[in-house]
């Protein structure tokens, strides 16, 4: 069954934007619909104006995952304070950071890094189909994400087994340690996520860096993505370049080192302030 959520004059929401921003890795478009899995549900999703259309969950969890409950327009005047962020916010209006379970999103990551969308993708879709359980909406079938324990598992028994067939079945390449002993760490500490929420941002990312093969973008982006640390500021190869385009931090080729990324992500957040991630979401929303 399908139902209607009405947007309020005053709530900015696109949709295509949001879903197509690089945030998120389980959706896709046929048509006008959207379909991702999220939390053990097959969600599909379309915008017509004001009025959004949904199936496979209810309104609270609708809000929660889109960040509907969520006064946009006063963080956007907080951080539109000159031209260049002036024009982005103008270009992608409605754009929102979703909300993502921290576990996911700290796998995605791991995935994400050195390579490209469909890649990441079909290694989290192939993780989810040999290990996730399944979901059969509309005879259509979708696989929930797998649980760190279940994933720890399987990987202590290829090791057992002196084989890597599973995760070299899901084309992880040379993140494959870095998943099976994260998720293992994960698996052993079902505290984790409630712990780092209570932290603040520095305290936090000190925590998420202690993850095999978390580096500081991974760990921006799944402070900022996981856990709602909005004074995050990732940065990669396309943010440096735009940083440095149109802010002058200098330094735009080249390997990003420690010391670049640090002083990009904290110019900012110095200027930016609050909710320094999501005007780099609008900023990265233009790097084509």
């Amino acid at each position: 069954m399908k139902s209607v959520y009405l947007l309020e004059p005053d709530q900015p929401f696109n949709l295509d934007i949001t879903l197509s921003c690089g945030q998120v890795f389980r959706w896709e478009k046929n048509g006008d619909l959207w379909t991702g899995v999220s939390a053990g549900r097959v969600i599909g999703i379309r915008q017509s104006g004001r009025e959004i259309e949904y199936s496979g969950c209810d309104e609270e969890y609708l809000e929660y995952l889109f960040h509907l409950d969520f006064d946009l327009e006063s963080a956007v005047g907080s951080f539109s304070i000159d031209e260049y962020i002036g024009e982005a916010v103008e270009l992608y209006r409605g754009l929102r950071v979703m909300r993502q379970d921290p576990w996911e999103c700290l796998l995605s990551y791991l995935c994400a890094q050195n390579t490209g969308i469909p890649n990441i993708k079909r290694m989290l879709g192939n993780m989810a189909a040999m290990n996730g359980e399944k979901i059969v909406p509309g005879g259509q079938e979708a696989y929930a994400f797998p649980r760190a324990a279940d994933l720890s598992r399987r990987c202590e028994a290829d090791l057992k087994g002196c084989s890597t067939g599973y995760l070299k079945g899901c084309s992880t390449g040379y993140r494959s340690g870095y998943i099976c002993r994260t998720s293992s760490m994960i698996a052993d500490d079902p505290g984790w996520a409630d712990r780092i929420r209570s932290l603040d941002y520095n305290g936090a990312r000190k925590e998420i860096l202690k993850y095999p093969g978390v580096g500081r973008k991974v760990a921006d982006c799944i402070l900022l993505f996981g856990f709602q640390f909005y004074e995050s500021f990732p940065v990669d190869v396309w943010i440096r370049r735009i940083m440095n385009d149109l802010y002058g931090t200098g330094n735009p080729a080249g390997p990003l080192s420690e010391r670049d990324y640090d002083r990009i992500a904290d110019f900012g957040r110095e200027h930016f302030g609050n909710y320094a991630g999501y005007a780099q979401e609008y900023l990265f929303a233009g790097r084509q």
